[in-house]
This record gives structure tokens, C-alpha cells and sequence, in this order.
């Protein structure tokens, strides 16, 4: 495959002509040459971006915007198969996940957003009026401008449609940056966008290494906002970046959850849902529940219906039907899991699941299950992002919310109890963005995501999302 620019509605390679290889996780072998972008890149993109937002796109009515989000999701209904294989095939993630979530959230966070467009309304407000004149006083919301989205590798395609809907539907217009390991889906977006009419310079996309390309778009001084999701340690680089800029800056990173397992909570319900939060792609995603934290009075049945149900786990081809896990995303990230495997047992932890054979090309790991009693242990305290968990015992519900809360991070966090009081209660105690109550981390375009601590800054998804992009102009007039 050859990725390109998408640029004023048009597909171009890099200015400079260089490309860099993205390999297959499955099979280790080239996939696509994508464009290596540099600073005229960037500068091209927003240079159409800004004409859009100054031309027709701002001219354009909120329904009208509306109305194209409407279309871009149908689109992304109808090419639903093409767009998984490219998905599978450039992520590695079993066809299966994008078909029960990424593609679903996808459309639905377009259809939702669409909603909004024509919905986003500024206020009277009363006075005792000026100089001893009567005042009309009003505001209006207006969007801020070009802005910036930086998309992880992990669910490419739905985490940029959750800062795509909610810009456009805003009235601005957008720059994309892809990680460089994940542009092959967002590339037949691009596509899908030019078909749906959404006009030329709208939305750009600028492949390219982070370091160039993303920080290039992040130091251009007519993007008027960032949104970044990402590790920890580039959104603090893309925070420094913009230090003393006062743009507004929305960054979704890491996270280490915990899944606390109460002494009366139903076990297996629990088990199908603690799976999913270990993991679902491949355990790499942010809010991956990595931490189970489990009674002591449960712990053993726990542990063991757990590993069971680990180590049953189909490893394989992600478009074999059969297959539940595929590979990660390059050969860094295998080494990087890998040696967390490593450390764990060098710290002394249980290995209760894994060190079962995966296919040898590609970047296999097998889900691993350890237990372990130290909470301040390598594997309990770091973002593994992989398919690597651990079991912790706690004595009682406030040694448990204490462990919850041991890590720098405060993403998200999911319950399992049946007792209703003890659910709400320990919610509140919990120093994360997302609760969930007897499940994984249910994600919907009504409900804002974002962390707290080292999780981020801001929100993706809900009114939130939308009104981020806006900004406030009051009007005064002298009757």
C-alpha cells in the first residue's frame, strides 16, 4: 500500500518525498510505505485548514455541518468490512473487537455529535445596564478555529472520529496527525470524508514521525488547540511544547486501572468482565484493568477461574475467525511486554497463566496472569500495555480504594460488588475520571472521557467534547 497526505481534499505525497515502512503485526513482513512528513507539510495542511475555516465551512450552517457528519457516518456503516480488514491487518486486533465496538462507537459518536451542530446556543443576561443607559447583553459561541488531533495506534479510527465529530460539529476545522503505526485506516476516512462532501481543507491528515511531524503541528501558531491522546510521557513533551501559548489542550494518556473484586461480588459475571478489561486489544488500551484487586476470602477461587479462562484464550491470525487475541503492534512493543513478564517473575510474582507457545512471526505475546501481594510492585504501579495482569489481595474495602488510588495514574476503575450501597459509596473514594459497576469501562458517546493525575487533562465525548472547541463572546449594545 502507498499512504499519502490528505491535504486540501486532495491525496500528496510528503514535499520532500521521503516514506518510512510500516510492517504487519502479524507477520513481521512491510504492509505500506507511508509519507514521511516534515514542517511544509504541516504547514500546507494548515494553510487549507484555516481557508476552510475562514471560507465555507464557517459560511456553512450548523445543520448543514450536521447533516455531513450524518452522511460520513453512513458511509462508515456501508464500507464496515473493508474498513476492519484494514484495521486487523494494520493493528493486529482480532476482526471481531472492531466489529462489536470500533466501528458501532464510531458511528455512533458521529450521529450523536451531529446532533449537537445545530443545538450549540449562546445567552441573554440581564444587567443593571451601563452609564445610565439600558444594555442588551448577549453571548455566542464560536468555534475556535484549526486544531490539532493526534491519534494513537491502539483504536485508530474510532478515537479520532471521538475528536473529529465534536470539532466539526463545533464549526472548526481540523489537522490530523496518525501515529506513524496506525495510518492505513484514517487514510480511507480521508476518503470516505471527500464522498460524504464535507468541503476541501475541512479535514487534513499529515502522516509522519511524532517528533517531526506531530510537533510540527503542535508548535504551529495557527492551530488554536490541541488534542492528544497518547503515552504519558509525549503528552508532558506536547504540554512543555506549549507552555506560555495558552492554547487549550485536551490530553487523554496512560492508565493503570483497577478491577476491585468486593467479598460478595458475583464471580462468574465477574470473570467475563475482568477478561475484557485485561484483554481486550490485546491489553493494549488505557483503561486496560491490569489491577485486580481481589478479597482475600475470594482470591484463590478467583485466581483460579481466572487463569483457567487466560490460558483458554485462542492466540492467532486476527482475521481467523477463531482467533481471540492477535499480535501487538510492533517488534519494540513485544520486546517492551515481554520484558515486563521478565521482571515480574524476577520480583517474586506467581505466574498462574501464560508461557504457552504463539505463533512465531509476527508480535505475539501470550496473555500472562501473575499474583502477587505487593501493590507497589513493578506490575502493580507501571502501564504494562500488553496482556499481562496481576492479582492482588486486599483484607478489607478501604485497604482496597487505597490501592486503587497507590498509582500516578486515575483513568478509570471498575466495581464488582451486589452490594448497591457499597457501590456508590466506594465510587466516590475511587480518584479516577470513569467508575464502573459491575462492568468494564462502558464507553458511549454520552458519557466524557478523560483522567485525572497522569491520565490527562479534559475530556473526549459527551457535551463536554463539543463545548471544548467552543469559546464565549459576550455582546454588549447601549439601548
Amino acid at each position: 500500500m502507498q499512504v499519502e497526505n490528505f491535504v486540501g481534499g486532495h491525496f500528496r505525497p510528503a514535499v520532500s518525498g521521503e516514506t518510512f515502512v510500516k510492517l504487519e503485526p502479524a507477520t513481521g513482513a512491510e504492509l505500506a510505505t507511508v509519507a514521511a512528513s516534515g514542517q511544509a507539510d504541516v504547514n500546507a495542511a494548515v494553510t487549507a485548514a484555516k481557508a476552510a475555516f475562514q471560507g465555507v465551512w464557517r459560511d456553512m450552517t450548523a445543520n448543514q455541518r450536521g447533516m455531513k457528519l450524518h452522511h460520513l457516518a453512513d458511509l462508515i456503516e456501508r464500507d464496515t468490512e473493508q474498513i476492519i480488514t484494514l484495521l486487523a491487518r494494520e493493528q493486529g486486533r482480532p476482526t471481531i473487537e472492531m466489529r462489536m465496538m470500533d466501528i458501532p462507537m464510531a458511528v455512533d459518536t458521529l450521529r450523536y455529535f451531529a446532533g449537537w451542530a445545530d443545538k450549540l446556543e449562546g445567552r441573554s443576561i440581564p444587567t443593571a445596564g451601563s452609564m445610565g443607559r439600558a444594555t442588551l447583553n448577549y453571548t455566542e459561541l464560536e468555534p475556535m478555529g484549526v486544531v490539532a488531533h493526534i491519534i494513537p495506534w491502539n483504536a485508530p479510527l474510532m478515537i479520532c472520529i471521538w475528536k473529529l465529530a465534536p470539532a466539526l460539529a463545533a464549526g472548526c476545522t481540523v489537522v490530523i496527525k496518525p501515529s506513524e503505526d496506525a495510518p492505513i485506516a484514517l487514510t480511507h476516512l480521508m476518503r470516505l470524508i471527500a464522498e460524504a462532501g464535507i468541503p476541501e481543507g475541512v479535514v487534513n491528515l499529515v502522516n509522519g514521525i511524532g517528533p517531526n511531524a506531530g510537533r510540527a503541528l503542535v508548535a504551529h501558531p495557527d492551530i488554536a488547540k490541541v488534542s492528544f491522546t497518547g503515552s504519558t510521557e509525549v503528552g508532558r513533551a506536547i504540554a512543555r511544547d506549549l507552555a506560555g501559548t495558552f492554547k487549550p489542550l485536551t490530553l487523554e494518556l496512560g492508565g493503570k486501572a483497577a478491577q476491585i473484586l468486593l467479598a460478595d461480588a458475583d464471580i462468574p459475571r465477574a470473570i467475563d468482565g475482568l477478561l475484557l478489561g485485561l484483554f481486550a486489544n490485546q491489553g493494549q488500551t488505557c483503561a486496560a484493568g491490569s489491577r485486580i484487586l481481589v478479597h482475600a476470602s475470594i482470591a484463590d477461587t478467583v485466581a483460579e477461574r481466572l487463569a483457567a479462562a487466560t490460558n483458554a484464550i485462542r492466540v492467532g491470525h486476527p482475521q481467523d475467525p477463531e482467533a481471540q487475541m492477535g499480535p501487538l503492534i510492533n517488534a519494540n512493543h513485544k520486546a517492551r511486554v515481554d520484558d515486563y513478564v521478565k521482571k515480574g517473575r524476577g520480583e517474586g510474582a506467581r505466574m498462574i497463566a501464560g508461557g504457552r507457545a504463539v505463533p512465531e512471526n509476527g508480535f505475539f505475546v501470550c496473555p500472562t496472569l501473575f499474583v502477587h501481594p505487593d501493590a507497589g510492585s513493578t506490575l502493580a504501579q507501571e502501564e504494562i500495555f500488553g496482556p499481562v495482569g496481576v492479582i492482588i489481595p486486599f483484607s478489607d474495602d478501604d485497604k482496597a480504594v487505597q490501592i486503587a488510588n497507590s498509582t500516578r495514574y486515575g483513568l478509570s476503575t471498575s466495581l464488582w460488588t451486589q452490594d448497591v450501597s457499597k457501590a456508590h459509596t466506594l465510587a466516590r473514594k475511587i480518584d479516577v475520571g470513569s467508575v464502573a459497576i459491575n462492568c468494564w469501562s462502558p464507553l458511549d458517546a454520552r458519557l466524557a472521557w478523560g483522567g485525572h493525575k497522569d491520565s490527562g487533562i479534559g475530556h473526549d465525548l459527551s457535551r463536554t467534547a463539543v463545548t471544548s472547541y467552543l469559546r464565549e463572546k459576550t455582546v454588549t449594545v447601549s439601548l
